[in-house]
């Protein structure tokens, strides 16, 4: 299965990581490589994320990954990341509307 990235989702993955990068440089690189390795492994089988309660939808699913929650919808022969969130910030629907 394809990864795809919306730009919503590359550009909170590096607002994270330049915020990660201010105390622990080396943290953030790390971080975004796991980031990555990990949806890497979730393509080959992208419904072990659990269904985003907010939105209740089969293709709409996220995951944890260190505090940060991975918001992605799978498609036919894709899975579309959506975004990424800080897990204490409030859900915003309107970034389901990328990709």
């Amino acid at each position: 299965m394809r990864i795809l990235w919306s730009p919503l989702a590359l550009e909170r993955v590096e607002e994270a990581a330049d915020y990660i990068a201010r105390d622990q440089p080396a943290a953030s690189v790390r971080w975004v490589e796991s980031l990555f390795a990990h949806m890497e492994l979730l393509a080959k089988s992208p419904a072990q994320g659990r269904i985003v309660p907010e939105i209740r939808r089969q293709n709409i699913r996220e995951i944890q990954h260190q505090g940060y929650r991975v918001i992605y919808r799978i498609d036919d022969n894709k899975l579309v990341v959506l975004t990424v969130r800080h897990s204490r910030r409030q859900f915003d629907y309107s970034e389901l509307d990328e990709g």
